[in-house]
């Protein structure tokens, strides 16, 4: 193997010295036959096709992909917060026709729910997504999603919040996870087309004020033994005349909890 030129090897040396990257006022001579000249002892020189073959090559490469990767990271996780942080209520044209996007923290307040702008958006909403690693559905957040047929609640969701799905009067599909410990006040209220509720396999310990309140078609519901609270003032249940019997006061939700623990 022939032997670099004291002015090759510099340069060379020059490119892999990370310190070296703006001028090259500092350069250093590298004397043919001295410690640094890698051709005097039969070891690979630096640079050309057998540099390929050395460990300084290896390590060189490796960094190149970790900086690559690392701004790729950077790219998506910035990306990534843009969708967390999105609002419900920004109205905007990329937003995907007929979903919503659901996210932890993000409750809409009642004002904003009621708003004509807002109600005029979610008769749009046929599909619900839910963003990955949330355990909570913020309040209002589907309220009055009139054509909303079905919903499947991912694991990890714990509470349900106010009124996240009242008002979603062609509901007929809720699939509850087993994560599952709180349904908020008005959760449900006026889903009238609902028929079943299957919470047995939940670790639900709470149903809220008028969580099912006028849930007119409800005929069949498993509540969990771990259910123990009810709302202030109750009304889980309140006109939910399908239910229970007829000597069965819909109003009074510890009689109904026990009417249906009593037929599971």
């Amino acid at each position: 193997m022939s032997k670099r030129t004291s002015e090759e090897l510099s340069n060379a040396t020059e490119i892999l010295d990370p310190n070296n990257l703006e001028d090259g006022d500092d350069e250093e001579e590298v004397i043919e036959g001295s410690e640094f000249d890698s051709a005097s002892d039969g070891t690979p020189a630096v640079g050309g096709d057998d540099f390929m073959h050395t460990n300084d090559f290896r390590r060189l490469f490796v960094d190149f992909v970790m900086v690559d990767t690392l701004v790729a990271m950077r790219w998506l996780d910035t990306k990534w917060h843009k969708v967390v942080e999105k609002k419900l209520t920004e109205l905007k044209e990329d937003e995907p026709y007929g979903e919503i996007i659901v996210h932890g923290g993000n409750d809409i307040n009642e004002d904003e729910a009621y708003s004509a702008a807002r109600r005029e958006w979610m008769k749009q909403v046929t599909k619900v997504v839910f963003l990955l690693n949330i355990t909570e559905v913020g309040d209002y957040a589907c309220f009055k999603a009139s054509n909303l047929v079905a919903v499947d609640i991912p694991e990890g969701i714990t509470i349900i919040g106010r009124a996240s799905f009242a008002g979603c009067i062609r509901l007929k599909d809720i699939k509850f996870p087993n994560s599952l410990t709180s349904i908020g006040s008005y959760s449900f209220q006026g889903c009238s087309s609902l028929e079943q509720v299957y919470l047995l396999h939940t670790n639900v310990l709470e149903l809220c004020q008028s969580a099912f309140q006028r849930c007119e078609s409800l005929r069949e519901m498993k509540v969990p033994d771990s259910l123990q609270k009810f709302g202030t003032c109750s009304y889980v249940f309140w006109r939910c005349s399908k239910l229970v019997p007829a000597d069965i006061k819909t109003y009074d939700t510890e009689a109904v909890v026990a009417y249906l623990r009593s037929i599971q």
